[in-house]
């Protein structure tokens, strides 16, 4: 079962902020403490060590221990959770949206490289310890990006009327995707595994962060997974100094758009606010605003005074919730982290961070662009030799593709560059002419110049047509390939479940991932299983 790899700076998929970060182009240094590379973790371990205390792993440890209360435990991540206690150990941490029954497929790739990267530093460092930590969206509000999944084509979807964390949301009407699902699932022992996983985690769990811990400590607890939910009052204890500074200073904004002389020339991802920080409850997630000298909740009444809303947070700091701007300082906060493991998206949001972080005199983690993957069964592979097709090929956009090959099968060879070329000069040297003997002439010259040139394209475009026809069995075939390794002109990882594969290769989809993702190789990975 051969795979093969294509740099992600080839791929055509990454913006050109993360290929200048991969590249580690002098101009964004600034925006980032360490680049993952693994003589670079020797000193961020010295770093965080000396900067992370006992207090704090105490805290984190009896959080743990609360949240996994109704969960079995695996040896290993029971053992790494026990580590978490000592000062030499480490988290590696990935953190993902809690989508139905993990979403589309890079949630796998997310926890699969902060496991394997673990392994790696342990034989590396083998004096420390390093435990790989799964960050639960919990706090997150936006129910619509989360709430489906597709399978074989199909959108498996919860529909509900929801508001405030995701995290808290129950989980009582899922019988009737359960039962949708079911159906178009089919028969077979993996089928059956993946009904188990999901009724077992959304019909026997009454909200939607302990379905999801459920799940992911089903797939990977047996690796060592630790899954924590920022969403716990003692955490956010913790999490309160950096809470009453913002809102008291509201520095963030303006420690954001320090970097933004050097992300001008990118694409800003996120945009700051005055204050970033929510209040939540079991219904409610909206923004704090500070107006009229008083600190108002966006879309209600509830409004304090400065006295009133620092009595809150002290009272009840599980009621602040972070946006994606603070979200980073409180993982930080309470993880011994040294690296954290994202998407491209994810990535640049943390690269706009860095000041906002030694003004809140935290260590900067490593950012580490997680592994992506496209699966490709043997039939395609072979299907992809038949066709004669590169892997860079397929990576192209479609008309790109379809181009290049209709140019590569085309018998009917003509240079039409060479040809537009020779017009060009054959119109320059009648413009000199022109210039010598009638100068108003020369309008009508540079006028046939254009029109010769159009008819000329025009042409080249006409023969193109007519090859696509010539060979359209063949591209139409070169098309339903990319299609079905491209669903929807889109990353694969991006749109497919998990279930999809899972259900045809069984635990051998996992083990194949842990076999062939090295996520300090920063190489997008064709996997044939």
């Amino acid at each position: 079962m051969p795979s093969d790899r294509i740099t992600y700076q080839n791929s055509g998929y990454f913006s050109k902020l993360i290929i200048d970060y991969l590249n580690q182009d002098p101009k964004i240094k600034e925006l980032y403490h360490r680049f993952p590379l693994l003589e670079n973790f020797e000193k961020q371990i010295e770093e965080k060590q000396l900067a992370f205390s006992d207090a704090h792993r105490t805290v984190l440890h009896s959080a743990l221990i609360r949240q996994y209360r109704n969960d079995t435990l695996s040896d290993g991540s029971r053992q790494n959770i026990e580590l978490l206690r000592r000062s030499n150990t480490f988290t590696v941490t990935t953190g993902h949206q809690l989508n139905l029954f993990t979403g589309p497929l890079y949630f796998l790739y997310k926890i699969i490289s902060t496991i394997n990267l673990c392994r790696q530093l342990k034989k590396e460092y083998p004096n420390q310890h390093f435990v790989p930590v799964y960050w639960m969206a919990t706090e997150d509000h936006d129910f619509d990006e989360i709430n489906h999944f597709q399978f074989e084509e199909k959108k498996i979807q919860w529909n509900k009327a929801a508001s405030g964390p995701v995290g808290r949301l129950d989980t009582k009407d899922l019988e009737n995707v359960f039962e949708v699902f079911s159906a178009h699932l089919g028969l077979g022992n993996h089928a059956n595994q993946i009904r188990e996983w999901f009724s077992q985690a959304y019909l026997k769990h009454d909200n939607l962060a302990d379905a999801t811990r459920f799940l992911a400590n089903a797939l990977f607890g047996q690796y060592g997974l630790v899954i924590l939910d920022g969403d716990d009052v003692e955490l956010k204890k913790i999490f309160a100094s950096i809470a009453k500074k913002e809102l008291l200073e509201q520095s963030s904004i303006e420690k954001v758009k320090e970097s933004y002389p050097i992300l001008n020339d990118y694409f800003i991802q996120v945009n700051p606010r005055n204050i970033n920080l929510f209040y939540i409850s079991d219904h409610l997630r909206e923004r704090i605003i500070f107006e009229n000298n008083a600190y108002q909740i966006n879309n209600t009444t509830i409004s304090f005074s400065k006295e009133e809303i620092l009595s809150e947070l002290e009272l009840h700091p599980e009621r602040f919730s972070p946006n994606v701007i603070l979200r980073p300082l409180y993982q930080e906060a309470i993880l011994p982290n040294l690296c954290y493991i994202g998407g491209g998206g994810e990535l640049a949001y943390w690269l706009e961070l860095k000041k906002v972080f030694e003004v809140h005199q935290l260590v900067f983690p490593m950012l580490l662009l997680r592994n992506s993957v496209l699966l490709v069964t043997e039939k395609q592979a072979k299907k992809r030799e038949r066709l004669q097709l590169s892997w860079s090929d397929l990576f192209l956009k479609h008309e790109l593709l379809i181009d290049k090959k209709t140019s590569e099968l085309s018998q009917n060879s003509f240079d039409f560059e060479q040809q537009r070329q020779f017009l060009i000069a054959q119109f320059q040297d009648l413009e000199k002419i022109a210039l010598r003997t009638d100068a108003s002439f020369n309008g009508a010259v540079k006028a046939q110049t254009q029109k010769q040139l159009k008819g000329l394209d025009q042409l080249e475009k006409r023969l193109h047509k007519a090859e696509k026809k010539l060979h359209a069995e063949a591209l139409e075939r070169i098309s339903q390939l990319q299609l079905n390794l491209f669903p929807n002109n889109s990353l694969q990882e991006r749109v497919v479940n998990f279930s999809e594969f899972y259900k045809e290769y069984g635990p051998q989809l996992i083990q194949r991932l842990f076999e062939e993702l090295n996520p300090l190789e920063q190489q997008f990975n064709i996997v044939q299983l």
